[in-house]
């Protein structure tokens, strides 16, 4: 019999082989990990940057605008586009939500265009398919650009954009306060009784 053996049998009595001794290491296993598990914390949803938010809006919109080419149905890429936008407001995280709510007009813009080239591609005159193809399309699906960009402001609103905007207004007032400072006269006269009496006596002159 090993030494721990009768070393952890409670009271010096003598365990039976491999019994108690292994269920109370085991026992302390669980309970170690237990611990860790409870450190680490529930697992949090994955969150997605600025520029991760923005590609979700592009990637959906083109798919969408691709799709309702393809298949006449102009109804499919101004909603897919709005179902991109939802989907950014709630993946993106809210220090960056600033970012993603002043991109859907671009990213409309840039989906729409890649489309419209993707598919007038080898249709002979590309330029004349190209701005017809982008001024009909950002003609029938404006509508859908507001609201996508209005539910992404919306969303945002209760995900912490107002806090953003603070922060971001706190920044531009420091940075003109800072710029005051810089432009500010760098000779500072001293304007006190007894300065201003010596400037006025002449030169050699006592008081």
């Amino acid at each position: 019999m090993s030494n721990s053996t009768v070393d952890d049998a409670p009271g010096g009595a003598s365990p039976a082989p491999g019994g108690q001794v292994r269920r109370q290491r085991g026992t302390s296993s669980r309970a170690r990990s237990d611990a860790a598990s409870a450190t680490r914390g529930p697992m949090t949803p994955v969150t997605l940057t600025g520029r991760g938010g923005i590609v979700v809006m592009f990637a959906t919109g083109l798919v969408c605008a691709l799709l309702s080419r393809w298949f006449g149905v102009g109804l499919l890429a101004g909603g897919g586009f709005a179902v991109g936008c939802a989907l950014a407001a709630f993946a993106t995280r809210p220090a960056d939500l600033l970012t993603l709510a002043v991109s859907p007009p671009l990213v409309f813009f840039a989906a729409t265009f890649t489309a419209v080239l993707l598919d007038t591609l080898g249709d002979g005159s590309l330029l004349r398919g190209l701005t017809v193809g982008v001024l009909t399309a950002l003609a029938s699906t404006a509508p859908w650009l507001f609201f996508g960009t209005l539910l992404v402001l919306v969303i945002g609103l209760f995900r912490g954009l107002p806090a953003n905007v603070r922060e971001l207004r706190g920044k531009l007032v420091g940075v003109r306060l800072f710029e005051k400072e810089e432009n500010a006269d760098p000779v500072q006269w001293d304007d006190s009784p007894s300065s201003a009496r010596a400037r006025r006596l002449p030169h050699g002159d006592v008081d």
